[in-house]
């Protein structure tokens, strides 16, 4: 866990931090839902065919987000902006993947996995699905592996170090049949 933040505050963060995130045509969100309740979620994005600006967006107030705590707000905006990663021609890149706790090991990631993986072999312009993972994650590290993802690189980030404690982060690849 990157932060001190409980699930049901770091749920509502995001929540009230995508409010201010435009939906774009180069990104998809999935939710896992069991009797109306979330119980994980994974986002995906990857290059646009065409190259468009960025419009600037305003972001969610202090005064609105002032609840997590102004040091937890503050670690995890920095936390978002280094995890940040722009996809390549070709590249799915899985932005965020969560399971809650009382979900996992019962299939649920497996299972988001398994739509992205649809999602790449659905679109002929897309190769791979690729991701970070923390060094400090042994339990989905075996389920990357589980499914076929290679481990391209590792990096240290001593900011990710100070912020949350964790700095290595592993680059994993997993590549479309034939590519």
């Amino acid at each position: 866990m990157l932060t001190k933040m409980n699930e049901d505050d770091l749920a509502l963060f995001f929540e009230k931090l995508l409010e201010y995130i435009p939906t774009e045509p180069s990104t998809q969100r999935m939710v896992a839902l069991q009797q109306g309740e979330v119980i994980g979620s994974i986002a995906m994005k990857w290059k646009p065919v065409v190259d468009t600006k960025k419009s600037r967006q305003k972001l969610p107030s202090w005064r609105m987000l002032s609840q997590f705590g102004r040091w937890n707000l503050i670690k995890m905006l920095i936390g978002l902006y280094v995890l940040d990663h722009q996809p390549e021609s070709g590249e799915c890149y899985i932005a965020d993947l969560v399971v809650h706790s009382d979900q996992r090991s019962k299939g649920v990631g497996k299972l988001l996995l398994q739509w992205a993986q649809q999602v790449v072999d659905m679109d002929p312009g897309l190769d791979r699905l690729s991701l970070y993972v923390s060094g400090s994650n042994p339990r989905a590290q075996q389920l990357y592996d589980q499914l076929s993802f290679q481990t391209l690189s590792r990096e240290n980030r001593f900011i990710l170090h100070l912020l949350f404690n964790e700095s290595e982060w592993e680059y994993r690849v997993q590549r479309r049949e034939g590519f």
